[in-house]
């Protein structure tokens, strides 16, 4: 089984390939090219490198938000149009759990964060647990300040990451001290190889769907 991963939900584009035996390649630029130049190429790379042929692929799975629109909008847009030429299903999966996702064999509450602009975030707050992540506070589009006030009634640290840190961290460091902890900038970008892990289960739980319906 195997399941190519599609991130576009923010000016990382990213995508990999997985299988039960792992992640078997990614890719991930971060340039001023629009999605639409770079996803193709680096998907047809992938498939390459990781030695697998489009027949051999179980489904497809795509970043479903939220995010930028445009983002969004061309990745799943390749996705939907890939799955019905090459005849597969295909599977979203929330940006905020796949930004999460590497960092859930932790203990304790972690935080993705997205910047949404306008003094908005787009967050939400899960706990890991067991190496298994938890939603404890539902994706939502909030300002930084009232994002702090959720996590300060829960009275424990929170480790946040996403490119919303680097825009909002001395609101949040301000409203929560030392409770604050950021994540390093390398474990902050959005990654193809989450969503593919992510839908590779999806499919083993018989969850892939027509891609009209996605």
């Amino acid at each position: 089984m195997y399941v190519l991963g599609i991130e576009s939900a923010t000016p990382v584009a990213s995508v990999a390939v997985a299988g039960q035996g792992g992640i078997l390649a990614e890719r991930m630029v971060l340039n001023r090219r629009t999605h639409s130049v770079n996803l193709l190429p680096m998907l047809k790379a992938v498939l390459e490198e990781a030695e697998i042929d489009k027949t051999r692929l179980t489904g497809i799975a795509v970043s479903s938000g939220p995010g930028s629109f445009t983002g969004l909008r061309i990745g799943m847009s390749t996705a939907k149009a890939l799955a019905w030429v090459w005849g597969l299903q295909v599977v979203g999966i929330s940006t905020l759990q796949s930004l999460a996702y590497p960092l859930s064999g932790g203990e304790g509450l972690v935080c993705p964060v997205l910047n949404a602009r306008k003094n908005q975030l787009y967050a939400a707050i899960y706990e890991c647990r067991n190496g298994m992540l938890d939603c404890i506070g539902a994706p939502m589009a909030i300002s930084p300040q009232q994002l702090a006030e959720q996590l300060l009634a829960l009275q424990r640290p929170v480790l946040f990451l996403g490119d919303g840190v680097q825009a909002y961290k001395e609101q949040l460091i301000d409203a929560l001290g030392s409770r604050a902890i950021l994540a390093p900038l390398a474990a902050s970008y959005p990654r193809g190889a989450a969503v593919a892990e992510l839908g590779l289960a999806a499919f083993q739980a018989g969850r892939g769907i027509d891609p009209a319906a996605l």
